[in-house]
């Protein structure tokens, strides 16, 4: 197995290395979006190659460009972030993407984080607004995976979230040729 788990109070990360792992064959070198993560740290400890990174993809998608030599995309919890996913999705450099994304819940409203302006969600996705999104900018699905987020809390909204998925991830391909 290329990549390990985490311990069981780290539950998203181990079901997206669950994931990852059916399809990974090392080695593999990984454009991971967004900054160096516990994620990404845990899939360097288990021997892949993870470059991350560091600017606003928003105003600069064509950045991505620089990394011609990976073998695979991974964008986690990264999409409902940007204004524009659309058009960080055209500008990967290379043909195979993981992407996992929070899905609406009808009875919450959108993440946002009063003191940093970074950690806010600009979109929480239904299951058919990512995949036509991945559709329309050229990504095939292959596998497609959701699981719930329980919060161990007592109330109706904790009691919902155990039986509401909550994340949605993607293995896809590339149809066609990066545009320029």
């Amino acid at each position: 197995m290329l990549l390990k788990s985490f311990n069981s109070s780290q539950r998203r990360y181990r079901l997206t290395l669950d994931f990852m792992n059916e399809a990974l064959q090392p080695p593999a070198t990984i454009l991971d979006l967004g900054t160096p993560n516990p994620l990404s740290e845990q899939m360097k400890r288990d021997g892949v190659t993870v470059l991350n990174t560091y600017v606003d993809l928003d105003r600069n998608p064509k950045h991505l460009r620089q990394f011609e030599s990976v073998d695979i995309c991974t964008a986690f919890e990264i999409f409902e972030h940007l204004l524009n996913p659309m058009s960080v999705l055209e500008s990967l450099p290379c043909n195979r993407l993981f992407a996992s994304v929070p899905l609406s819940l009808w009875f919450s409203s959108a993440y946002r984080n009063q003191e940093d302006p970074w950690d806010r969600h600009f979109h929480e996705f239904e299951e058919w607004q990512f995949d036509w999104l991945l559709e329309h900018t050229g990504w095939k699905i292959l596998r497609r995976q959701r699981w719930t987020n329980p919060v161990g809390k007592i109330g109706i909204r904790p009691v919902l979230r155990l039986f509401t998925p909550r994340w949605y991830i993607v293995e896809a391909v590339r149809e066609n040729s990066r545009p320029d």
